[in-house]
C-alpha cells in the first residue's frame, strides 16, 4: 500500500497517496492531477487549470531525473509554480510586444485642412443621400439597426415582422449602399 504524505503550502493543504517511484507517468496523473487542478483553479480562470496542469505533467516527462525524488509532492507542486511563473512572464513580454506594435501603427493625424473637411462633408452627405434612397421598409430597418443600435428581434417586433425578414432587408440595404457608393465614387 502506498505511503501517505501531507503537504503544507500557504493557503493549501493536500494529503495524497505517494505511487511508488517506479511508477509511470499516467499513474502520477491519476493521483496528482486533482490536486494540481486544485491549486491553479484558486490562482487562475478555469479555462486555463488544465492547460497548466498539462504543462507540468510535460515538465515532468521531459525532465531527466535520474535519481528518485524524495518528496513527489512538493517537487510537482513546485513545478506547478513554476509553471506559473512563467505563465505570467509569458503573458507579460506578450502584452509588452502587443503594446509596442499598437504604439508603432499608430500614425499622426493629420491638421484637418480646410480641404479635407470640405471632402468629408462631401463624403458624409453622398451616404446620407444613399441611404434616403433606399425603400421605405430597407431604410427603416437599416435606420433602426445602424442608429438606434437595435437587434435584429427588436426591429423584427417594432415593424411586426420576422427576424429572417429583418436580416433580409439589412442584407438588401447594405447591397444598395454599397452599390450607389460605389457607383457615385
Amino acid at each position: 500500500m502506498p505511503a501517505v504524505s501531507a503537504l503544507a503550502l500557504p493557503g493549501f493543504s493536500l494529503t495524497m497517496a505517494l505511487p511508488r517511484q517506479d511508477r509511470n507517468l499516467a499513474d502520477w496523473m491519476t493521483a496528482y492531477g486533482p490536486g494540481l487542478r486544485r491549486f491553479f483553479r484558486r490562482r487562475v480562470g478555469d479555462a486555463d487549470v488544465d492547460d497548466l496542469v498539462q504543462d507540468v505533467f510535460l515538465r515532468l516527462q521531459a525532465a531527466e531525473i535520474s535519481a528518485p525524488i524524495d518528496n513527489v509532492e512538493r517537487y510537482l507542486f513546485t513545478t506547478a509554480r513554476n509553471v506559473l511563473i512563467s505563465r505570467h512572464r509569458a503573458q507579460t513580454a506578450r502584452a509588452a510586444m502587443l503594446h509596442d506594435e499598437f504604439e508603432e501603427g499608430l500614425e499622426i493625424a493629420d491638421q484637418l485642412s480646410p480641404e479635407r473637411i470640405a471632402i468629408g462633408q462631401q463624403e458624409y452627405l453622398r451616404v446620407v443621400d444613399a441611404i434616403l434612397r433606399l425603400p421605405p421598409r430597407a431604410r427603416e430597418a437599416f435606420e433602426l439597426h445602424r442608429f438606434e443600435n437595435l437587434t435584429y428581434q427588436a426591429i423584427a417586433q417594432r415593424m411586426g415582422i420576422s427576424k429572417e425578414s429583418v436580416k433580409e432587408l439589412m442584407h438588401r440595404a447594405l447591397v444598395r449602399l454599397a452599390e450607389t457608393m460605389e457607383a457615385d465614387a
